[in-house]
């Protein structure tokens, strides 16, 4: 979110209250605008406010990957020169099986720049997509990181 960018109090509030999910309710915006104290067209309308902003990309459900079936969840570490992170960057994030896509700094003696999650039913199709992902992109630097436990999942109140 930019420093430009000004939520009104109703945004922020939604902000919060979104990154604690919808209520599992006949009428989840209703429940919502109750919760803030506003009608359920001003959540409508806030809520088209905030995905017109970018400050949120979509409403939707979130899968515990780890609970539904897939054991295969790895970091994957790529080393992609400079000038191909953008290219690279968006193959990688069209991809259905990857999650989060980030560019970070390099250090002396850690090369890789662009990071990804990547879920797959077992590690070894983890594996073998980030193998073929590898060869389609004509990238030859990588490392996967598997999860081994996860420790603690949890929303962030970014107003509250």
């Amino acid at each position: 979110m930019g420093k430009d960018l000004k939520l009104n109090e109703l945004e922020k509030k939604l902000v919060d209250l979104l990154s604690e999910g919808l209520p599992l309710v006949e009428r989840p915006y209703q429940a919502l605008a109750e919760w803030v104290g506003a009608s359920e067209e001003e959540v409508l309308e806030a809520l088209k406010g905030l995905l017109e902003k970018k400050v949120i990309r979509r409403v939707a459900a979130l899968i515990r990957h780890n609970l539904s079936g897939y054991a295969g969840n790895a970091m994957v570490a790529w080393k992609v020169p400079e000038e191909r992170v953008e290219e690279v960057g968006r193959a990688l994030a069209a991809k259905p099986f990857v999650t989060h896509c980030y560019l970070r700094r390099t250090y002396p003696d850690w090369p890789y720049n662009l990071y990804t999650m990547i879920h797959a039913e077992t590690e070894e199709a983890c594996r073998k997509l980030v193998e073929e992902t590898a060869r389609e992109l004509s990238l030859s630097e990588y490392e996967i990181l598997f999860t081994e436990k996860e420790i603690v999942r949890r929303t962030r109140r970014y107003f509250s």
